[in-house]
């Protein structure tokens, strides 16, 4: 085992020795919502929207991007568990605003290791030999954090398996700041149809 997975364990058995009746709650979330955000690190949902466990889910991916397996998520989230509001938050100094889809193709195709972040960007340390499989994927990329809310809540919004009387909101998480900002034109298209 490495150090990392022996921190992760104690930690793991540190949280399980004081987890008390958190295993009676409820598989629903209590607070009845949803938020699509960034796997990012930086961003803490459960603090920066006052989560405790079993009140909300919280889908994660590379830029918070309403792709299809997060449509997936969200679909079940309001069908079986219940949902009634959602939430698609994305963030400052995204690392998904540093590439483009044929940059990471380019990337990968070279080698499959690590890059590195210059101040030109990304850029492979050896070109090693890797797969031309990236060029097949789509990565969700950014170009305008603000443009990126809007054009997903708007994915979201007109997707047929999506209920039409969801509201769905949009912000950016300041990482800066921790505040969440409003995006005022994700909300009008998140808006609820009818339902």
């Amino acid at each position: 085992m490495s150090a990392t997975t022996d921190a992760v364990l104690a930690a793991n058995a540190a949280y399980a020795a004081d987890f008390g009746a958190k295993g009676d709650l409820p598989l629903p979330p209590g607070r009845g919502f949803l938020i699509l955000t960034c796997m990012d690190a930086r961003l803490d949902p459960a603090r920066f929207a006052g989560l405790a466990e079993g009140d909300a889910h919280v889908v994660r991916n590379a830029g918070g991007r309403a792709t299809d397996d997060a449509i997936r998520s969200l679909v079940i989230s309001h069908k079986l568990l219940g949902t009634r509001e959602w939430f698609v938050i994305h963030h400052t100094d995204c690392g998904m605003a540093y590439f483009t889809d044929q940059q990471m193709a380019d990337l990968l195709a070279g080698s499959l290791d690590t890059a590195e972040l210059t101040d030109a960007g990304f850029r492979n340390a050896a070109e090693t030999g890797g797969s031309v499989e990236g060029r097949y994927l789509r990565w969700h990329t950014i170009a305008d954090p603000a443009q990126s809310v809007v054009d997903d809540v708007a994915r979201i919004r007109a997707h047929p398996l999506v209920n039409p009387a969801i509201p769905i909101h949009g912000y950016i998480y300041d990482v800066k700041t921790g505040r969440l900002v409003d995006v005022p034109a994700a909300h009008r298209a998140g808006a609820p149809r009818g339902g």
